[in-house]
């Protein structure tokens, strides 16, 4: 049975649809015959992108959402159930991000990232588990990141959260085989490495430098690798090349990696043009940063041509 087939008609709530890769992956899995349900913060992009599912022969379920908020979380679920009256596949994509120096960071700023990007998905997978085990099937699908493998200076919540997010995945993996719902119910992990996506525009900042990694990957075999998740959910999918070798080489080559990774991140950061401090989307959206594709590399090639004698 092809993808498209195999999609139709199932119900996939997504949160952090309103952009990145959230936003390209509901469109990709309405034209596959989904019924999408889709969440964020940001209600009017919401709509935007159920009107796009709808006018493309899909359907849209549009629910705002913040994921820091379990009650909103479970609030959500209850609506996807509307539709069918069950929950086939659950795509916890949500996340912020913040940049700097650990300690010159405001702790209220780690903290929310904790509170949407950790908890958050603490709430959508213990809402989906629950619904999976009483039915007896599901796919659960947490977007991490290689950041959760491979550590990254001046990133050090981020990291912490997408680790704790890869431990999470292979206990709740080994739990259902415990529970003897292995087979029936899976748990994969998507492992991104840093995409050109709009959360360079949402990411808090405070290293006084336009926020920059090297080699963005684009985020369309991000999108690929959720949409394929879908039928094919491994236990954890390092998307790319990339983050295949990232993760290859900090097993075998722990210290090497992680100052090699450190001495990167510091290096892109100084490239970066000067700019103050922001919190970024961290406790409120931000009007910017609507599409699937960022603008950060075209950015990039900017700043380093400025910088060329």
């Amino acid at each position: 049975m092809g993808t498209r087939e195999s999609l139709a008609g199932r119900t996939i709530v997504i949160t952090g649809a309103s952009s990145g890769f959230g936003r390209g992956a509901s469109l990709a899995l309405g034209a596959r015959g989904a019924h999408v349900v889709v969440a964020a913060r940001r209600s009017a992009l919401l709509d935007e992108v159920g009107a796009q599912i709808t006018e493309a022969g899909g359907s849209a379920l549009a629910v705002p959402t913040d994921v820091s908020d379990a009650d909103a979380v479970e609030r959500l679920a209850v609506r996807a159930e509307e539709i069918t009256g069950h929950i086939d596949v659950w795509i916890n994509n949500a996340g912020v991000g913040v940049m700097g120096l650990f300690w010159e960071v405001p702790l209220a700023d780690h903290t929310r990232l904790v509170d949407v990007t950790l908890k958050g998905m603490l709430s959508g997978s213990h809402v989906a588990l629950r619904r999976f085990c009483a039915r007896g099937e599901g796919v659960l699908i947490n977007v991490g990141s290689v950041a959760g493998e491979v550590p990254l200076a001046y990133q050090a919540s981020y990291a912490a959260v997408k680790a704790g997010i890869s431990s999470l995945g292979r206990s709740l993996n080994e739990e259902l085989r415990l529970a003897g719902l292995g087979e029936a119910i899976k748990v994969s992990t998507i492992l991104p490495w840093a995409a050109d996506t709009p959360w360079w525009e949402h990411v808090g900042n405070y290293t006084g430098h336009a926020p920059r990694l090297a080699a963005l990957d684009a985020p369309d075999i991000v999108v690929e690798a959720i949409v394929d998740a879908c039928t094919d959910p491994q236990q954890e999918r390092p998307v790319g090349p990339k983050a295949r070798s990232a993760k290859a080489s900090h097993r075998l080559f722990r210290e090497l990696t992680e100052r090699f990774s450190g001495t990167l991140s510091e290096s892109e950061i100084e490239k970066g043009s000067a700019v103050p401090h922001t919190s970024g989307a961290l406790h409120e959206p931000v009007a910017g940063g609507t599409t699937l594709h960022g603008d950060a590399r075209e950015r990039m090639v900017m700043e380093d041509a400025e910088r060329r004698p």
